[in-house]
């Protein structure tokens, strides 16, 4: 058998590959170490939850006309009482439509583009029969018809515990818009009243 026999400066060699080996493997070791933990504490965070807006006082509506042709003009207001309750005080003004009545709804988003078409259907959480204000069902957005004089003013106080100025999502109307009608509503067509075109739109903030 031969003997085999290794110089002290081969051994220093070897010694010195076996060390760079054994640190090489634990940093390896420390970062997927570091990596899972950052991974499991991406995991583990807690999503961003959403709260409620914030009740306030006041809000209001400044309306328009949705057509070059038909002008509307007026404030609709809106103030939470002491009781909690929201009085809704309508002032509009259409010339066009002078001594006779047109409808008001509550509308799903307050977006008055495309005729206020982008506005979508009436309001109505509830999931309940279009009809009119105070009957057995209507939707929560159904304000009715409103008479106009011979300068086409009209005017109208509502108080309902059916609104809120923010908070419950079922009866916030913050952020949704207020729809005039150039008709009638019939309170018996679903889900609109036929109540003609969106002559005018105004968002509530």
């Amino acid at each position: 058998m031969r003997s085999i026999y290794l110089s002290s400066k081969q051994i220093w060699s070897i010694v010195a590959c076996a060390f760079i080996i054994f640190i090489s493997c634990n940093d390896k070791n420390e970062t997927e170490t570091t990596e899972a933990t950052d991974t499991v504490a991406s995991t583990d965070a807690t999503p961003a939850t959403t709260s409620a807006p914030a009740i306030v006082n006041h809000a209001e509506a400044a309306m328009g006309g949705t057509y070059s042709d038909t002008t509307v003009t007026g404030t609709v207001k809106f103030d939470a009482d002491s009781a909690g309750k929201v009085v809704m005080t309508l002032d509009i003004t259409v010339p066009s439509k002078a001594g006779k009545s047109v409808a008001v709804h509550l509308h799903e988003h307050g977006n008055c583009g495309d005729t206020a078409m982008l506005a979508h259907g009436h309001w109505n959480p509830t999931n309940a029969q279009h009809g009119k204000w105070g009957s057995s069902s209507f939707h929560s957005g159904d304000i009715g018809n409103i008479k106009l004089d011979s300068k086409g003013n009209g005017k109208l106080s509502l108080t309902t515990d059916l609104w809120t100025l923010g908070g419950d999502a079922n009866k916030n109307i913050i952020g949704k818009a207020v729809i005039v009608h150039g008709g009638m509503d019939d309170y018996k067509t679903q889900p609109t009243g036929n109540a003609g075109g969106r002559i005018g739109c105004g968002v509530i903030q």
